[in-house]
């Protein structure tokens, strides 16, 4: 079992930069596949980034790439979503996930956390 924790959301202002972490219990966090995604008010959840156990392999959305940075360190047991540039379209609720497989953007993802708020205005 894996209980994920978000950090680092807040309110900025576009153009401004936010890191967000994803603290993991449990000493098998570096046998997990995580990802992060988000949630507009009214949208559905979509997939934001993806990054293998040991950091070799990373997917993005098409919307954040060149933007958002997904790491993590597995000695820590934490996953971080940097992003830069930060849009107002980038306002939602972030969520990590972790799977035991790579799974890339689908939402069948084993764990989740409960999210921390993003908000950019303009």
């Amino acid at each position: 079992q894996v209980q994920l924790v978000e950090s680092g959301g807040g309110l900025v202002q576009a153009g401004a930069s936010l890191r967000l972490s994803c603290a993991a219990s449990g000493r098998t966090f570096s046998t997990y596949a995580l990802g992060w995604f988000r949630q507009a008010p009214g949208k559905e959840r979509e997939f934001v980034a993806a990054i293998t156990r040991g950091a070799g392999n990373m997917a993005y959305a098409d919307s954040v790439k060149g933007r958002f940075t997904i790491s993590r360190d597995n000695a820590k047991n934490t996953g971080y979503l940097q992003m830069n540039s930060l849009k107002p379209e980038d306002t939602a609720v972030y969520y990590c996930a972790a799977s035991r497989y790579y799974i890339g953007g689908s939402t069948e993802y084993d764990y989740w956390g409960q999210g921390t708020q993003v908000t950019v205005s303009t």
